[in-house]
């Protein structure tokens, strides 16, 4: 990856539906090279996906928890079932394997009001082992980034 591929990337996570020859124009390439270049940029999975960024609380949405966990037992039958069932509810946005931390997993989830996510929660309880689980609710965002800082 040269230094156009990494303008080019700059670009595209700030303002991905920027239109090819505007892209081209500011990496200094016409639109036919620098669409290789995207192309290979996606076959080689440094593109993972053009997406669009939703604000939370228009859709109702407010409530952010972070959610840890821990388990006694992270055999390949309980980490294989636990991915699944993170793969299975949308308002599960992220989740982390963590370590130097009191929990064993962090779990980022969304949700319209606090019983909306107490429900969910109790769904979570009895679907996974677990040894401990404590939620923090985040009472501010103070920052949020997409971007990835490319040098």
């Amino acid at each position: 990856m040269d230094d156009i591929d990494k303008k080019i990337l700059f670009i595209l996570q700030r303002k991905s539906d920027l239109p090819l020859t505007e892209v081209a124009r500011r990496v200094g390439l016409s639109p036919t090279p620098c669409w290789n270049r995207i192309k290979k940029l996606e076959e080689d999975n440094v593109i993972l996906k053009k997406t669009v960024i939703l604000n939370k609380e228009k859709l109702n949405l407010p409530i952010t928890v972070f959610l840890m966990i821990t388990v006694r037992n992270h055999n390949e039958l309980w980490i294989r079932k636990f991915k699944d069932l993170l793969k299975k509810y949308n308002n599960i946005l992220e989740a982390h394997r963590v370590t130097g931390s009191q929990a064993d997993y962090i779990i980022k989830i969304v949700a319209e009001s606090i019983e909306e996510y107490d429900k969910f929660q109790q769904i979570l309880i009895k679907n996974i082992e677990f040894n401990s689980m404590s939620s923090g609710i985040s009472l501010q965002e103070l920052k949020y980034n997409y971007t990835l800082p490319i040098r």
